[in-house]
């Protein structure tokens, strides 16, 4: 009988730490580990202006950072693996996950997106692929996944606690059904909070135990230095799916890409000869 799931593929562990792991930390939450790093983001900012003049779009920098990490993501498919009922899988594609707002306020409500990366993509179509779901989101004022979100929330109290332990168990197994999956950004590769635009600084934002989410990334404000821009970013990632030096080298190959930011219009899948 195979180990695979429908969104992942079972990877048998290559060492006896990698194997016992998932079961000494059994919960996402008890693996994670949180980095800080900050980003010259200059060349990637000018990149960023210069396309916007020939775009029928404009190309925000928050999508142009979503661009590089899908690409380091491809370059680096440790970080695209997940742990779930004591397995480790590695996840049949690409995703990202987050949060619009219809407004900059407190009481405005928030829509979750989540947008498969096909590898045959640049940086550039998913940056307009982003821009379209926010527009769509905004107009019609909600989603699939929001949609599902709204029935649940009106069974009674008893119910739901017995709803959300079926359904816990139904992720153990992989078994989850696609209505509760799709747009839930639980199930991303990688979950992403632009703080940057409410002016906040980056923080640490911690995993969820329900899911295959192993990445959440927040972003900062963009500063200017000396003529340089700069952007902070946190990092918290399941320490089960890779070691921390695999990590540290995922990030500065997303520093590279940033400085070389050319590569972004070839294909996100596309090997990046970076020698880091």
């Amino acid at each position: 009988m195979s180990k695979d799931r429908k969104d992942g593929i079972y990877i048998k562990p290559d060492n006896p730490i990698n194997a016992i792991m998932p079961y000494l930390m059994e919960k996402r939450c008890e693996a994670e580990v949180s980095k800080k790093d900050i980003l010259d983001i200059t060349n990637l900012v000018e990149w960023v202006d210069d396309k916007n003049k020939k775009l029928d779009f404009k190309m925000t920098y928050f999508q142009a950072i979503a661009g590089v990490l899908s690409k380091v993501i491809y370059n680096r498919p440790l970080l695209n693996r997940f742990v779930q009922g004591h397995r480790t899988y590695q996840r049949k594609y690409v995703s990202i996950s987050f949060v619009a707002k219809n407004k900059l306020k407190d009481n405005a409500e928030e829509r979750l997106i989540v947008l498969e990366v096909p590898e045959d993509i640049n940086a550039i179509e998913l940056a307009h692929k982003m821009a379209i779901d926010v527009f769509n989101t905004r107009k019609d004022g909600t989603n699939e996944f929001n949609n599902t979100l709204n029935i649940l929330t009106k069974i009674p109290r008893f119910l739901m606690r017995i709803v959300t332990k079926v359904v816990k168990w139904l992720d153990y197994h992989g078994w989850t059904p696609e209505l509760l999956k799709s747009g839930d950004s639980n199930y991303s590769t990688i979950l992403l909070s632009n703080l940057g635009s409410i002016k906040c600084d980056s923080c640490y934002h911690h995993l969820n135990n329900y899911g295959t989410n192993s990445i959440v990334i927040t972003i900062g404000t963009i500063r200017k230095e000396k003529g340089k821009s700069y952007v902070d970013i946190t990092s918290t990632i399941d320490e089960r799916i890779a070691d921390g030096f695999y990590f540290a080298k995922s990030m500065k190959l997303a520093q590279e890409i940033i400085s070389n930011p050319n590569v972004l219009e070839e294909k996100l899948s596309s090997n990046v000869d970076f020698d880091i």
